[in-house]
């Protein structure tokens, strides 16, 4: 399995972006105001790097300190002995509620915020916005991601899903996709789905933080930070950061830039105002 994980998730990954992309330009949900030319050069031009900085430091993958664990039976899943298919169950839940608290944190530290918030700047939200991070914060969930399946004693079929699975769910979630409003209320019952993660894209502060989950939708409701629909509704919403609106000042080098120029948006939005400053 290890010798063709890559393989299988970039199968994935291509097929899914490619759907999804169909998908966006056969029934999209909101008016495209920004050539898709211009946004997703950026955006796919830092997938790139992120990719290649992740291969460049991180000498490992999750995959093979999955292999680690289980070749020394390490990590609290083997030490309760806990049978596989329970184990591969709990593990996606796991991995899943980590990346939910992974992703409040890096909206309210402001440090990680700085890293997390080119995520955000993004003026319109399609399908690569779901992969569009910053190189940084990339090896830095990485590597929580790691230290947890190593913890865990994650099995190795449960991080081979757990990849695709996350994968999939950051680009149809991220979509410009419009669904019917009958599936949509069913769907979110169960995975996350464009309108409601668009809502957590939207400029007042009280709506971007909110609907943190990428996978599942439980956790917004267990914490109480689920939003069901954005104040001005889908098609009124304004995306991104109020204070990066101009699509001429984001480009490439400027994404990568932003999160060292300590100027005076150093802090995240204010969680509780719904108030665009």
């Amino acid at each position: 399995m290890l010798e063709n994980e890559l393989a299988l998730r970039i199968f994935f990954f291509v097929g899914i972006f490619a759907a999804v992309a169909i998908w966006e330009a056969l029934s999209p949900k909101r008016v495209r105001l920004i050539s898709r030319g211009i946004r997703w050069t950026h955006n796919l031009s830092l997938v790139i790097l992120s990719s290649l900085s992740m291969r460049l430091v991180i000498p490992f993958t999750a995959v093979g300190v999955a292999v680690f664990s289980y070749d020394r039976q390490f990590g609290l899943l083997h030490y309760l002995d806990v049978p596989f298919v329970v184990a591969v169950v709990m593990s996606l839940l796991m991995l899943d509620f980590l990346i939910y608290l992974q992703h409040v944190i890096f909206h309210h530290v402001p440090l990680f915020w700085r890293l997390h918030k080119i995520h955000h700047i993004d003026q319109e939200i399609d399908v690569t916005t779901g992969v569009r991070f910053h190189p940084v914060e990339m090896i830095l969930s990485a590597l929580i991601k790691c230290a947890a399946v190593l913890l865990l004693g994650v099995p190795i079929l449960a991080v081979v899903i757990f990849e695709i699975l996350l994968n999939a769910t950051a680009m149809f979630n991220h979509g410009n996709i419009n669904l019917p409003k009958s599936v949509d209320r069913l769907l979110r019952l169960f995975v996350v789905t464009p309108d409601m993660h668009r809502v957590h894209h939207s400029v007042i502060p009280s709506e971007t933080n909110s609907n943190f989950g990428f996978n599942l939708p439980w956790w917004d409701r267990i914490f109480r930070t689920y939003k069901a629909q954005p104040a001005a509704g889908h098609d009124g919403m304004k995306i991104g950061l109020q204070d990066y609106q101009d699509i001429t000042k984001t480009d490439l080098w400027s994404l990568i830039t932003i999160p060292f120029i300590w100027g005076s948006d150093k802090t995240p939005p204010d969680r509780n105002s719904s108030v665009v400053k």
